[in-house]
């Protein structure tokens, strides 16, 4: 009887926890595949197609119009102002919230994720409330001729808002599973907060902090809600890339449209990959701090 339960443990024990049969696999497989090509797969194929429909001249005229030259430097710039000023954020917040104790680190975490909750439009019309001519702060900025709204400030500043929790969720886990071993004995040898940093903790977090900046910037690029709030749509002046392929389209400019989403749609390619190249060693570094972990004394 003892060797029945025995054999029986052993056989339950060495099961695999899911098995399906043939059937379930080739189905989950084929509607995970069906969506893929669906939602993913054959929009950015139409994307390509439309783009050189008429020919590669056709395609390339689209680049030499000013407003799309002009709305491509809006693009680059805006993103070149707020990536960096999310990664320093990213990285104060992650360092606070993973070596500190402190009342509200529950409360700063929460927040953190709130432009991911709430809807960009949204965030766009915070900002007009705010900096607009009847906002609380219009008078005075008007007063002083300073512009915010329907000017690149405020298109910098919607995009700060959308893309600020990328970089410090992208470090929260990682920095969080290495732990502080490493820097609490850097401090013990005499190191500086900022020879830590730069010797100890970054090394162990940098693909980390990649993996946050690529999608901080990616996102930074494609933003059109709450920028098209606080743009004012001003040709050759408040467009993004975004807000001029809808213009285009709706001023059925339809190869020049597609064009431009070509472009965008190239980017986030080349960010996929550098996405993936990020989050594979990120997991390397995270299995190796896990690890490190189990084996400490």
């Amino acid at each position: 009887m003892a060797g029945a339960i025995s054999m029986t443990t052993r056989h339950h024990t060495g099961r695999r926890a899911t098995a399906d049969s043939l059937a379930v696999k080739i189905l989950l497989i084929s509607v995970v595949t069906l969506f893929f090509g669906l939602f993913l797969l054959m929009p950015l194929v139409v994307v390509f197609s439309e783009a050189f429909k008429q020919g590669a001249t056709v395609f390339f005229k689209a680049f030499s119009d000013r407003y799309t030259q002009d709305a491509i430097r809006l693009t680059l710039l805006v993103a070149a102002i707020a990536v960096p000023l999310n990664t320093l954020f990213g990285l104060a917040a992650a360092w606070a919230i993973t070596r500190f104790q402190f009342h509200g680190k529950s409360l700063l975490t929460s927040l953190i994720d709130l432009p991911l909750w709430v809807s960009p439009v949204i965030g766009g019309l915070i900002y007009v409330l705010l900096f607009g001519r009847q906002g609380w702060l219009g008078p005075w900025l008007q007063a002083n001729d300073i512009r915010i709204i329907f000017a690149v400030p405020g298109i910098v500043l919607a995009t700060v808002f959308v893309t600020f929790p990328f970089v410090a969720r992208g470090l929260i886990p990682l920095m969080q599973a290495q732990g502080s071993a490493e820097e609490e004995a850097a401090a013990t040898l005499g190191a500086s907060g900022w020879q830590i940093f730069l010797r100890v903790t970054l090394p162990k977090i940098k693909w980390g902090l990649l993996y946050g900046v690529i999608l901080c910037n990616a996102r930074a690029m494609g933003e059109f809600g709450a920028v098209s709030v606080v743009s004012g749509h001003i040709r050759g002046k408040t467009n993004t890339m975004p807000l001029h392929i809808e213009i285009l389209y709706n001023e059925y400019h339809f190869s020049a449209a597609f064009a431009v989403s070509s472009l965008l749609a190239v980017l986030a390619l080349v960010t996929l990959l550098l996405k993936s190249l990020a989050e594979w060693h990120a997991a390397r570094q995270l299995a190796a701090g896990a690890a490190a972990g189990t084996h400490q004394p």
